[in-house]
Protein backbone atom coordinates (compact mmCIF):
# COMPACT_ATOMS: atom_id res chain seq x y z
CA UNK A 1 0.00 0.00 0.00
CA UNK A 2 1.19 3.68 -1.09
CA UNK A 3 0.07 6.57 0.33
CA UNK A 4 -1.65 9.35 -1.39
CA UNK A 5 0.26 11.96 -3.67
CA UNK A 6 -1.70 14.64 -1.89
CA UNK A 7 -1.53 13.32 1.90
CA UNK A 8 0.52 11.23 4.34
CA UNK A 9 0.22 7.28 5.13
CA UNK A 10 -2.01 6.44 7.81
CA UNK A 11 -0.71 3.40 9.84
CA UNK A 12 -2.20 0.81 12.37
CA UNK A 13 0.87 -0.53 13.90
CA UNK A 14 0.72 -4.25 15.14
CA UNK A 15 0.92 -5.51 18.90
CA UNK A 16 4.60 -6.09 18.70
CA UNK A 17 5.45 -2.61 17.21
CA UNK A 18 4.59 -0.09 20.20
CA UNK A 19 8.56 1.74 19.91
CA UNK A 20 7.76 1.73 16.16
CA UNK A 21 4.34 3.29 16.53
CA UNK A 22 5.87 6.16 18.83
CA UNK A 23 8.81 7.04 16.46
CA UNK A 24 5.95 7.12 13.33
CA UNK A 25 3.97 9.64 15.56
CA UNK A 26 6.66 11.48 16.39
CA UNK A 27 7.72 11.95 12.49
CA UNK A 28 4.06 12.83 12.09
CA UNK A 29 2.38 10.06 10.42
CA UNK A 30 -1.50 9.34 12.32
CA UNK A 31 -0.51 6.23 13.58
CA UNK A 32 -3.18 3.89 15.18
CA UNK A 33 -1.67 1.34 18.02
CA UNK A 34 -3.33 -0.82 20.86
CA UNK A 35 -2.07 -4.08 22.53
CA UNK A 36 -5.30 -6.13 21.08
CA UNK A 37 -7.01 -6.30 18.10
CA UNK A 38 -9.61 -8.08 16.84
CA UNK A 39 -9.98 -9.22 13.01
CA UNK A 40 -13.04 -7.42 12.53
CA UNK A 41 -11.40 -3.94 13.62
CA UNK A 42 -8.56 -4.43 12.12
CA UNK A 43 -10.58 -5.02 8.72
CA UNK A 44 -12.38 -1.48 9.94
CA UNK A 45 -8.81 -0.01 9.80
CA UNK A 46 -7.54 -1.01 6.86
CA UNK A 47 -11.15 -0.59 4.59
CA UNK A 48 -10.60 3.10 6.37
CA UNK A 49 -7.57 3.52 4.14
CA UNK A 50 -5.17 2.89 6.83
CA UNK A 51 -1.84 0.54 6.19
CA UNK A 52 -1.85 -2.51 8.39
CA UNK A 53 2.46 -2.62 9.83
CA UNK A 54 3.25 -6.16 10.99
CA UNK A 55 5.88 -8.37 11.69
CA UNK A 56 3.78 -11.32 11.90
CA UNK A 57 4.04 -14.08 8.97
CA UNK A 58 0.55 -14.74 10.27
CA UNK A 59 -1.39 -11.57 10.13
CA UNK A 60 0.19 -11.23 6.99
CA UNK A 61 -1.96 -14.39 5.40
CA UNK A 62 -5.28 -12.52 6.57
CA UNK A 63 -4.16 -9.18 5.61
CA UNK A 64 -2.64 -9.70 2.08
CA UNK A 65 -2.45 -5.73 1.97
CA UNK A 66 -0.26 -5.22 5.03
CA UNK A 67 3.22 -4.42 5.26
CA UNK A 68 5.44 -6.42 6.93
CA UNK A 69 8.71 -5.74 8.24
CA UNK A 70 11.56 -7.94 8.77
CA UNK A 71 13.86 -5.83 11.16
CA UNK A 72 13.45 -6.55 15.30
CA UNK A 73 15.22 -2.69 15.41
CA UNK A 74 13.45 0.59 15.23
CA UNK A 75 15.34 2.17 13.18
CA UNK A 76 15.41 -0.23 10.46
CA UNK A 77 12.10 -0.92 10.84
CA UNK A 78 11.70 2.90 10.13
CA UNK A 79 14.19 2.60 7.50
CA UNK A 80 12.23 -0.43 5.76
CA UNK A 81 8.77 1.77 5.76
CA UNK A 82 10.57 4.58 3.88
CA UNK A 83 12.38 2.23 1.39
CA UNK A 84 8.76 1.26 0.65
CA UNK A 85 7.71 4.86 -0.01
CA UNK A 86 4.91 5.04 2.50
CA UNK A 87 6.83 8.11 4.12
CA UNK A 88 6.37 10.48 0.77
CA UNK A 89 4.76 12.90 0.74
CA UNK A 90 6.02 13.34 4.24
CA UNK A 91 4.15 15.10 7.34
CA UNK A 92 5.14 17.76 9.64
CA UNK A 93 7.77 15.91 12.76
CA UNK A 94 6.63 16.79 16.05
CA UNK A 95 3.05 17.66 15.01
CA UNK A 96 1.61 14.55 16.79
CA UNK A 97 1.36 13.23 20.60
CA UNK A 98 3.01 10.16 20.70
CA UNK A 99 0.72 8.97 23.47
CA UNK A 100 -2.69 9.71 21.85
CA UNK A 101 -1.84 10.41 18.18
CA UNK A 102 -3.54 13.94 17.97
CA UNK A 103 -2.76 16.81 16.36
CA UNK A 104 -0.89 19.55 18.90
CA UNK A 105 -1.85 22.74 19.05
CA UNK A 106 -0.28 25.89 19.40
CA UNK A 107 -0.35 26.97 23.46
CA UNK A 108 0.35 30.12 25.32
CA UNK A 109 3.39 29.25 27.27
CA UNK A 110 1.90 31.00 30.46
CA UNK A 111 -1.24 28.42 30.52
CA UNK A 112 1.22 25.56 31.05
CA UNK A 113 2.90 27.44 34.24
CA UNK A 114 3.09 25.03 36.91
CA UNK A 115 2.95 22.22 34.60
CA UNK A 116 6.96 22.89 32.94
CA UNK A 117 9.65 24.00 34.19
CA UNK A 118 9.98 28.08 34.34
CA UNK A 119 12.62 28.27 32.47
CA UNK A 120 10.54 26.59 29.80
CA UNK A 121 8.07 28.82 29.50
CA UNK A 122 10.36 31.85 29.14
CA UNK A 123 12.16 30.65 26.32
CA UNK A 124 9.59 28.98 24.06
CA UNK A 125 7.38 31.45 24.16
CA UNK A 126 5.94 30.88 20.60
CA UNK A 127 6.89 27.52 19.90
CA UNK A 128 4.75 25.38 22.78
CA UNK A 129 2.35 23.13 21.79
CA UNK A 130 -0.34 20.76 23.68
CA UNK A 131 -2.17 17.67 23.06
CA UNK A 132 -5.63 18.53 23.29
CA UNK A 133 -6.77 14.89 24.75
CA UNK A 134 -3.98 14.25 27.21
CA UNK A 135 -3.07 17.49 28.23
CA UNK A 136 0.66 16.77 27.41
CA UNK A 137 3.16 19.68 26.77
CA UNK A 138 5.30 19.60 24.34
CA UNK A 139 8.43 22.30 23.19
CA UNK A 140 11.29 22.10 21.39
CA UNK A 141 14.43 21.27 23.51
CA UNK A 142 17.17 19.20 23.39
CA UNK A 143 14.70 16.14 23.41
CA UNK A 144 13.60 17.09 20.58
CA UNK A 145 17.19 17.80 19.24
CA UNK A 146 18.07 14.09 20.37
CA UNK A 147 15.71 12.54 18.62
CA UNK A 148 16.50 14.68 15.33
CA UNK A 149 19.81 13.39 15.71
CA UNK A 150 18.97 9.88 15.97
CA UNK A 151 16.52 9.55 13.04
CA UNK A 152 19.42 11.18 11.36
CA UNK A 153 21.98 8.46 12.52
CA UNK A 154 19.07 5.95 11.07
CA UNK A 155 19.08 7.78 7.83
CA UNK A 156 15.83 8.76 7.72
CA UNK A 157 14.71 11.82 5.79
CA UNK A 158 12.33 14.36 7.38
CA UNK A 159 11.98 18.42 6.65
CA UNK A 160 13.06 19.56 10.64
CA UNK A 161 10.28 21.93 11.93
Amino acid sequence: MEASRNSPCRFVVDTMLGRLAKWLRLLGFDTLYQQHYAATTLHSFINDGRCLVTRSRKRLEEFSEAVCLNSESVGHQLGELQDKGLFSPPPEPFSRCIRCNMVLVETDPLAAKGEVPDYVIHTTATKMRQCPSCNRYYWPGTHRARMEAQLHHWGIKFTPP
